[in-house]
């Protein structure tokens, strides 16, 4: 939780309702090392989205929903046997949805492959602009917010 600082306004906690189930698997390791799920902290960036639309219609008082902005991903691989190989994500489509994605990290053992359902947009890569992939200390930390597109005539 320190890693990731304060929860700023609009943060919530991602957790374990939106993980996906995947299916489970044989592993080469898992007669010598346990196979589990590895702990993972996650919040989702939300706000609002001031667009003409949403200005005309909708004030301070009466804000219009919220959307998602971006995720925070941290992953805890304390116990990795090859410490060389860093843990990394891979994006899946999700079935028939167009609204959503997979998200998935893989680490290798002992650890099971973990899944989220995430909105299924566009990210920004600039790290100025918040995009974060590091494996430090045992840690996997993917943050990114989505890119925001402005209205020009």
């Amino acid at each position: 939780m320190k890693a990731m600082g304060i929860m700023e306004e609009g943060d919530a906690v991602f957790g374990s309702n939106s993980e996906v189930n995947l299916d489970s698997q044989v592993y080469w390791w898992h007669d010598k090392y346990r196979p589990r799920k590895p702990k993972y902290f996650n919040r989702v960036h939300t706000g609002y989205e001031w667009n003409k639309y949403n200005q005309t219609h909708y004030d301070h008082d009466n804000p219009p929903p919220k959307i998602v902005q971006g995720y925070k991903f941290n992953i805890f691989y304390p116990d990795l046997v090859d410490k060389t190989k860093a843990p990394h994500y891979t994006i899946e489509k999700d079935g028939n949805s167009s609204e959503t994605c997979i998200i998935r990290f893989h680490a290798g053992p002992p650890y099971e492959d973990i899944a989220f359902r995430i909105v299924n947009k566009e990210w920004e890569y600039s790290h100025k602009k918040g995009f974060k992939c590091t494996f430090e200390r045992g840690i996997l930390h993917v943050y990114f917010n989505f890119k925001r597109y402005r209205y020009r005539r």
